[in-house]
């Protein structure tokens, strides 16, 4: 997929980067994003893991409440991007996800 860079992106991408635990993830996410913004990004990346372990649509909705739209965008990504690919690869390495 194409990237689109914005000013101050590397550096918002360095700070996730310097982060060490889950608690100080969600101190930082919960002072940069709004409470919709944190419970869409939180809603995406469960839609991926849900579509990765094999749900289908219907039941990745029902699971998360995602619209059908933002099911197949997070499908799209899974299938042509790379991010959420990596993501769960690593969680899965690090016995994270199953």
């Amino acid at each position: 997929m194409d990237h689109f860079r914005h000013p101050g992106e590397e550096e918002l991408y360095q700070a996730v980067l310097s982060l060490e635990t889950v608690e100080d993830c969600r101190e930082f996410f919960q002072d940069i994003c709004t409470i919709k913004e944190l419970q869409a990004l939180s809603q995406r990346f469960r839609v991926a893991c849900l579509l990765d372990s094999g749900s289908n649509y219907l039941e990745v909705s029902d699971a998360t409440g995602a619209s059908s739209a933002t099911i197949s965008r997070v499908n799209r990504c899974l299938n042509y991007g790379s991010g959420y690919r990596r993501a769960l690869e690593q969680m899965k390495k690090a016995g994270k996800l199953p």
